[in-house]
């Protein structure tokens, strides 16, 4: 099993627990786009597709996925609400730092929305934030990242909750981590071959093993 060098992290479903105001906002957004909207049950239908298998199911074409991208992103950045990270992540990533693994974020939200959830002592732990990337846009971001720290590809390990955090992170050349709390069920990741396999939050600290 790699040591690596470089833990590159998604934010949403990955480091915040930000997927439930996601679903209760989203109809609203679905709304105002002319798209179609999803009941409680087909949310968690519909929860294990990949993400183009989604935007066909919610009936979005790939021409509007920048607006409704962007709409998410102006609403939470309005939100006046609580939005917090996964229990544990605090702890884990202050350990992660003190055992000289470089931390850096890939996410397809706005720095200032990431930046906020995580809040400022918590955002220090991190060597390098690349956000905004397009929804299938991360693997580029991701091998900027790893430049950013001088590293080989094989020195690092993207840690996601969806299949298409696999596919960016194979894209790149780099390790994928499975996490078990986010959007898709473990079961689904797994199909995708993932290096690491994280069950609950306090397994990442496997990565100073």
């Amino acid at each position: 099993m790699p040591r690596y060098r470089l833990a590159v992290f998604d934010s949403d479903g990955t480091l915040s627990d930000t997927l439930p105001w996601m679903r209760g906002v989203y109809n609203e957004v679905a709304a105002s786009l002319d798209l179609r909207t999803f009941t409680p049950e087909e949310f968690e239908r519909h929860r294990d597709l990949h993400g183009a298998e989604l935007l066909e199911a919610a009936g979005v074409p790939l021409w509007k996925l920048p607006r409704v991208m962007s709409e998410f992103r102006r609403r939470m950045a309005e939100h006046e609400g609580s939005l917090r990270v996964f229990e544990g992540i605090p702890d884990v990533l202050r350990h992660l730092h003190a055992g000289g693994l470089h931390l850096a974020v890939v996410s397809s939200n706005s720095r200032a929305n990431v930046e906020r959830i995580l809040g400022a002592d918590l955002a220090a732990q991190f060597g390098h934030f690349d956000c905004g990337a397009a929804l299938f846009g991360k693997a580029s971001r991701i091998r900027a990242t790893v430049r950013h720290f001088r590293l080989a590809p094989r020195d690092a390990i993207y840690l996601g909750d969806e299949l298409r955090d696999a596919e960016a992170a194979r894209k790149a050349g780099v390790g994928f981590g499975a996490v078990a709390w986010g959007l898709h069920r473990l079961e689904t990741l797994q199909g995708a071959s993932p290096d690491r396999v994280f069950r609950t939050v306090p397994d990442l600290l496997g990565l100073l093993e």
